[in-house]
This record gives C-alpha cells, structure tokens and sequence, in this order.
C-alpha cells in the first residue's frame, strides 16, 4: 500500500481497560480481541503487506544454501514487503543492507526485544550485509516522562544488551539519535526531504496526532523513517543514495514504513523492503504484548533464575485444563498456553517443539512440566547473555556508535 491516505484504517484508540472489539495494532499500543491473540491474517490484508508463504520459502533457502531461520518456517516472521526483490539482488550479487531499531524505554530489556535482534543477526550473518541499529532515545524523551539525559543513559544500557547477542562491530553500527543526528548532515537533509514530503493532515491520519500532541511527535517520524535511505550514512556508503534497505520488524512499526515507502521515490531513492514479526505475549496472555513498564508481564534481560522461575510459574497464562483430570481429558490449549507460545520463540528444535505439543495437546503433558521446559530454557538464556554483556564495556559500546566506514566497499 503505498498512498498513505489509506493508513487511516488504523484503529489508534487509547487502552480504557477493557476488551476491544476489534485488534489494535498501532506502535503505541497492541490489544487483541481474541485469546489467541491478534489475527494476523487480517492485519495482512489490513496493512496491505504479503504473506510470507511457501515460496517465499523455497527463494530463502534457494539464495542462501539453507533452510530458512525457524521464526520464518513458524510463521512467527509472518508477512512481508518486496523480500522477493531483495532476495533477487542477493542472488545477482548486489547490495543492500538491513536497519532495525530499539526504542529505549527503559534500563533492562526484556525477551520480546530480543527477538527481533537474534532474528536480525541471522538475517547479516545469512546476507553478509551491513547494519545499522537506531536507537529511538529522542523519541522516548518525547513519548515518555523522562529527561533527555535518562533517554541517552538507556541508550547506552540497551546497546550493550544488543551488542551482548553477538554482533560484529566490522559489519554493525548503532547510533543514537540524540547523538548521530547533529553530527551527519546528510541524516538530516534527508529527514528535512521526509518532512516536506508528507502532510500533517496524512501524518494525522497515519498515527493518529491530535492538536495536544507537542511538534516533536509530528515530526519524529521523518527521523526514523531516514535510516531508510543509504546516503543518511555517507562513511559506509560511500554517499550513494541507490542502496536497498531491509528491515525487519514487529508489524506495529509498519505504519512508519509504509509512509517511507510512500516518500521514497519522490526523493529519489529506493522504497524500504520489510519482514514483518510477530508479537512475543505478556505473561498474562496473548492479548497483549510485553510491557517494559510492568515487570510481571516480562521476563527482563536482568532477571535471575530465581525471577524466571516465580515470574513463569506465578505469571504465565496457562491453556491447561483447571484440573488434572481434567486436562488429562481434555488436552491443552496451546494456542493460549503462553509458556507454549514462548517455546516457539526460543526452543529451535523443530521436532522437540512438535513433541510438546502434541503431548500437551493430548493432555499426556501436564501444564508444570511445559512450564519447567520454558523455565530451564530461558534460566540457561539469560545466563549466557548475562556474562556476556558482562565484557561489554562502555568502550566497546564506543566502537559500535562510532560513525565510520565498515568492512565493505562500494
């Protein structure tokens, strides 16, 4: 969908507590009307994206020699932009280079934000691609009760969970928008392009401003939109504008580039591609998406085995019968079963992961044994992460954010 007139569809109510009649997808907020969480089916023909089907498939595993990454056999990647193209100018050898993003809202982290970012470094890794990470903190001193200094100080906590995931700083750069912005005018000519090009009534109707929403809001988009476009990194680009982009992303950031794409070729530079995931649940259930604000809807980055144990045991919404009788009658849900649905996210073993269904299914597997598998899955997780962002140090944090020209030429 590129007329950005027909992003009006969007549904950006506030959260009155209550269940919506309909999804709410929008970047501030996600509600489902339905347990089993958002019907992403309708938010395709919603958003006007495409699915990501089984010949989609087959091109991934054409152009890179190996089966694709196992959110996108899942279906948890689920929808995309043009892939198909990006994949035809892989396999003729030319460039793009993938963008995501971390809006900074707090000191820790939490599971949901590292899906994208291990799905992000399968996807350079796969590609041999460069990377830039943008990291929103100018949108969070917006959006949010906090100082500027906060924003920036989150910033740098949150790269060093990044970095943490394993990225390497020849082929990756992350910059805050706080600082990159006034030191790149080329990123800034191209924001000030995205702003004559859109309308305040067509950015009214994409996010939903109203008259009391201060003038940064309105004008934010443009920023993350400029990632987008090559030439806002002339030290690793070597100032061409002709690049490709592709970014992946929870579905709820798709209204920016949608208004991206929609720019795009009037400033003289290619339309992003996207690969669309889905949302990692609350604790509490699929209805909604993890919180950083609520420390009982997530598991964090900082949380110990203890934490894990009482958070999913204690928190975790279970699709299991009330009793055991009557579970073992009945079988499970596990279209519900939020301890199932984390499984999917993080245990990669194809056949492990179809065995605990089936048996949690048929009612053979009890609801505290799938939680104790989730348990030990995330305990062993956050362990390893933790000691690795342990040797992440601020000068490390340093040569990530540093503007420079990375290990490929063009």
């Amino acid at each position: 969908m590129s007329n950005t007139t027909g992003m009006a569809n969007l549904n950006l109510t506030g959260d009155d507590g209550t269940v919506p009649t309909e999804d709410e997808v929008n970047p501030w907020e996600v509600h489902a009307s339905s347990a089993t969480g958002v019907d992403y089916d309708k938010l395709i023909k919603r958003f006007g994206s495409s699915p990501i089907d089984s010949a989609l498939l087959s091109k991934f595993e054409t152009a890179l020699g190996q089966p694709p990454h196992f959110l996108l056999r899942r279906g948890i990647v689920f929808s995309h932009r043009d892939m198909d193209q990006i994949l035809a100018l892989h396999s003729q050898g030319k460039p793009f280079f993938l963008y995501t993003g971390r809006g900074p809202s707090s000191e820790a982290m939490h599971m949901g934000h590292v899906i994208p970012f291990l799905f992000t470094k399968w996807l350079q890794e796969a590609f041999n691609v460069p990377l830039v990470i943008q990291m929103t903190d100018d949108e969070k001193f917006l959006w949010k009760d906090i100082s500027l200094e906060t924003a920036r100080s989150y910033t740098t906590e949150n790269a060093k969970d990044i970095i943490a995931l394993g990225f390497d700083p020849e082929r990756t750069f992350i910059f805050s928008d706080l600082d990159y912005i006034g030191s790149s005018p080329e990123f800034y000519r191209n924001m000030c392009r995205v702003q004559k090009a859109v309308t305040f009534n067509q950015a009214k109707g994409i996010f939903g401003f109203t008259e009391s929403d201060c003038i940064g809001k309105i004008s934010f988009p443009a920023i993350q939109a400029a990632p987008s476009f090559s030439s806002s990194f002339p030290q690793i680009f070597n100032s061409r504008s002709d690049i490709p982009c592709l970014i992946p992303c929870a579905i709820d950031q798709d209204p920016y580039f949608r208004m991206t794409r929609d720019v795009a070729p009037r400033i003289g530079c290619p339309k992003p591609a996207l690969l669309h995931s889905t949302f990692f649940p609350a604790l509490q259930g699929c209805q909604t998406k993890m919180s950083a604000s609520d420390a009982n809807s997530s598991v964090f980055l900082t949380d110990t085995p203890k934490a894990v144990k009482d958070k999913i045991n204690k928190y975790a919404f279970s699709g299991g019968g009330a009793t055991v009788e009557e579970h073992k009658k009945n079988g499970g849900n596990c279209d519900i079963d939020v301890s199932y649905q984390y499984l999917r996210f993080f245990l990669d073993d194809d056949q492990r992961l179809e065995k605990i269904r089936q048996d949690y299914s048929s009612g053979e597997l009890l609801t505290g044994y799938l939680k104790k598998e989730l348990i030990e899955l995330l305990q062993a997780f956050l362990k390893s992460h933790q000691e690795k962002r342990k040797a992440v140090t601020n000068e490390v944090v340093k040569q990530f954010m540093t503007p420079r020209k990375l290990k490929f030429d063009y």
